[in-house]
């Protein structure tokens, strides 16, 4: 951990990454949270850390009475659900076919369900009566649209992977979130905060996208309360994904299935850390108590990691989400090739990238220095190799 303390930071920042490595807009988006007055103790940077909007991917901050939405994101509840499989082995044919009829039932990218899909669990009916019932804006006005996202993967880092385990396992992992349902959430109360704070006269200056709300104020509990619907709405959309997969699954290999470890990144949350009540804001960041299992996803290509939390105090409980992006999507588009990014997929089931290359392995950060960098956050548990790959 490499800790920056300035005299113009009211906060020090706690880092756990090569500083000479974190991109210059990353350090200033940090410097920013370090010095909002209802910020807590320190910055967290997590070594996966990357510029955001407002502020950074794999960022954590501890805020006293008050919700950013920018400090959440707009995928809100965007997380991983892995699962173990009782198979040990799996043929290049096998992976195939299991990816293959994937996508039939999975839309991928823009693409939804022709229709809503929320009878297809109690859980996810459920969800739609809690948004009647407790009068959720945002909520209700995307009820329908969002009932056909549900058991949809989108685009961008979010996948789809069929993986061998160092613990002889084949195993089963989703990366999605909450969809467009996020975003509108998001948008609409980040636009609401700034209102306010304009309204208020606020010091924080609203170039750093950081508008607030009082979490007691109508406004924050609001915000609260839809995006605590998101979070259960982005779980039920990986589970729905992950039963029709293991649905699959069953059907190519015959095997049977561990509990699933489901996990979210994109989140506020009232916790107590040293010795205060704040509402911490995870950005990119899992939360990692001590005894904790996680997730930490390497790019597409790479391996990822189930992990074990070891409570450190001093990133509020927390870990990075995954590798972290080292160039803008522009930037991997113009300098990875098609031929550099299937090289890199060599041995890997996956399509083409069709000259877009911003998923590719290269445009992400070593996983094995990511992880090496916070083991003093997390333990590793099972190391995962991917063998099949399915995104949008």
């Amino acid at each position: 951990m490499y800790v920056i303390k300035e005299d113009h930071h009211k906060l020090p920042i706690k880092i756990w990454a090569d500083v000479e490595s974190i991109e210059s807009e990353c350090l200033t988006q940090a410097e920013n949270l370090a010095n909002l007055p209802f910020a807590f103790h320190h910055i967290a940077l997590m070594p996966d850390c990357h510029s955001g909007y407002g502020m950074p991917i794999g960022g954590v901050m501890a805020a006293i009475d008050v919700v950013v939405p920018n400090a959440v994101g707009v995928d809100i509840g965007c997380g991983m659900v892995a699962v173990k499989t009782s198979a040990t082995e799996i043929t290049e044919d096998q992976i195939k076919k299991i990816i293959g009829k994937a996508r039939g039932v999975i839309p991928v990218g823009f693409n939804r369900h022709k229709t809503s899909q929320w009878e297809y669990s109690e859980d996810i009916e459920s969800l739609r009566l809690d948004a009647e019932v407790f009068e959720l804006e945002v909520i209700n006005r995307e009820l329908d649209s969002a009932g056909k996202s549900l058991g949809t993967l989108g685009g961008g880092n979010h996948f789809i992977e069929i993986q061998k385990g160092d613990d002889g396992h084949i195993w089963l992992m989703v990366h999605s979130g909450s969809r467009n349902l996020g975003k509108q959430v998001a948008d609409h109360y980040n636009t609401l905060a700034i209102q306010l704070n304009e309204k208020w006269y606020s010091i924080v200056p609203k170039e750093h996208q950081l508008a607030f709300l009082p979490y007691e104020s109508t406004e924050g509990l609001a915000y609260a309360c839809e995006m605590g619907f998101c979070l259960k709405f982005a779980k039920a959309n990986r589970k729905l994904m992950m039963d029709r997969l293991m649905s699959i699954t069953d059907g190519v290999l015959g095997c049977t299935f561990s509990e699933p470890l489901d996990i979210h990144h994109n989140y506020a949350a009232l916790e107590n850390h040293f010795g205060k009540n704040v509402r911490v804001h995870r950005k990119g960041a899992i939360r990692m108590r001590e005894g904790e299992l996680g997730i930490i996803p390497g790019s597409m290509g790479t391996p990822s990691y189930i992990v074990q939390g070891l409570g450190n105090k001093d990133s509020f409980m927390s870990a990075s989400h995954g590798a972290g992006r080292k160039m803008s999507r522009k930037k991997a588009n113009e300098s990875i090739t098609e031929e550099m990014a299937q090289e890199a997929m060599k041995g890997i089931v996956f399509g083409r990238f069709n000259g877009k290359t911003d998923e590719a392995p290269q445009a992400y950060k070593d996983i094995e220095e990511v992880v090496s960098n916070e083991l003093d956050l997390i333990k590793p548990v099972v190391k995962l190799q991917p063998l099949g790959v399915m995104k949008g």
